[in-house]
C-alpha cells in the first residue's frame, strides 16, 4: 500500500525532517505546502529527497483562515498530478509526529482500506458554539487597516446564512486520513461552487469544518469512522492544544493513535526519542 502525507506547515524544518525520515519505509510520500512567509531555503535539506514534493505556488496561510484550506487544496493538486495511486492521504501539520513506526502505521491503515478517518461533531447537537464560525463575518485573511471595525459593523447589520441546506459538522481538529477520491471530491465541490467558496472565505476556522461537513453530507458518510487517530491534549483549555513533552509519553502510548501534536524540537526532543524507540506493535 502507499500513502501520501499532505503537510501544511510554517514551522522549523527540524521536526518535519525527522518525521520524513521516520516514515521513510517506502510506503509514504510527502507533499508539503510551506507558508509563503517562510523562505523555502530554510527547508533545503528536504528539497531534493525523491519522496518529497514542495508546492511551488505558495500561499500566505493565516491561522483559522480559509487560506489554510486553499493550501491543502494546492497539495491535493500536486498529489493528483503525480499520477501515483495512493490508498490514503494523511493531512498533517509541521508540528505533528508519528507515535508508531512506519511499518505499524502502514499495517494499521491497510486494515482501514476504503475508510474515511475524520473525527467530527454535529453543529446542531454537539457543537452549537461553532455556529458563530459560519453565521458571522470573519476577516481572518484580510490585512487592511480597520478590518476589525468593518467586521463588527458587518456583523451588527447582517446575519450570515449558509448558501446551502447542508447540516454542518466539524471538530477542533483539522486533521484527517481520507481516500484520494474522497479528498478530491471535497476540493472539487468547493472549487466548482463559487458562492459556497465565498461563504467559506468569510468564515472562521474553515479547515475545521469544510472537509467534515462535505463528507458527512455525501455518500462518503457511509465510509466514515469517527476517529482521526491523533493524540491531541486540550487540557490547557486554550484555543491551541498543549505542547507535548516527555511527561506525556505514557498517555500517548496508552492510545491506539498513529500521530500526535503539538511538538517542538526546541522545547523537548526526548519525547521524540522515546517514541522512536517504542516497541513495535504485534501484528
Amino acid at each position: 500500500m502507499r500513502f501520501a502525507c499532505l503537510i501544511v506547515t510554517h514551522t522549523s524544518v527540524a521536526l518535519t525532517s525527522r518525521m520524513v525520515k521516520k516514515l521513510d519505509n517506502g510506503d509514504f510520500d510527502f507533499y508539503i505546502h510551506l507558508d509563503k512567509k517562510v523562505k523555502l531555503e530554510t527547508h533545503s535539506e528536504l528539497l531534493n529527497l525523491p519522496n518529497v514534493t514542495y508546492v511551488k505556488d505558495r500561499l500566505d496561510a493565516n491561522w483559522a483562515g480559509f487560506t489554510v484550506v486553499e493550501a491543502s487544496f494546492k497539495c491535493l493538486r500536486e498529489i493528483a498530478a503525480s499520477g501515483i495511486e495512493y490508498d490514503h492521504i494523511i493531512m498533517m501539520s509541521g508540528q505533528d509526529y508519528p507515535v508508531k513506526s512506519a511499518d505499524d502505521i502502514s499495517a494499521f491503515l491497510a486494515g482501514k482500506a476504503g475508510k474515511q478517518l475524520i473525527k467530527h461533531w454535529d453543529f446542531e447537537t454537539e457543537w452549537d458554539e461553532a455556529f458563530a464560525r459560519i453565521e458571522k463575518f470573519h476577516f481572518t485573511d484580510k490585512t487592511f487597516k480597520g478590518r476589525y471595525l468593518v467586521q463588527r459593523l458587518a456583523n451588527f447589520f447582517i446575519k450570515r446564512k449558509p448558501p446551502t441546506n447542508m447540516r454542518f459538522y466539524g471538530r477542533n481538529s483539522a486533521y484527517w486520513t481520507l481516500t484520494p477520491d474522497c479528498a478530491m471530491y471535497v476540493m472539487n465541490y468547493v472549487n466548482q461552487r463559487p458562492k459556497f467558496k465565498r461563504f467559506l472565505k468569510w468564515s472562521w476556522g474553515a479547515d475545521e469544518f469544510t472537509f467534515h461537513t462535505l463528507i458527512m453530507n455525501s455518500h462518503y458518510s457511509k465510509q466514515v469512522e469517527n476517529n482521526d487517530y491523533r493524540y491531541i491534549d486540550w487540557s490547557a483549555r486554550d484555543v491551541h492544544p498543549k505542547w507535548l513533552s516527555t511527561e506525556d509519553y505514557d498517555k500517548i502510548v496508552a492510545t491506539n493513535d498513529l500521530f500526535a501534536r503539538k511538538f517542538n524540537t526546541d522545547m523537548d526532543t526526548n519525547i521524540l526519542d522515546r517514541l522512536d524507540n517504542r516497541p513495535p506493535d504485534k501484528h
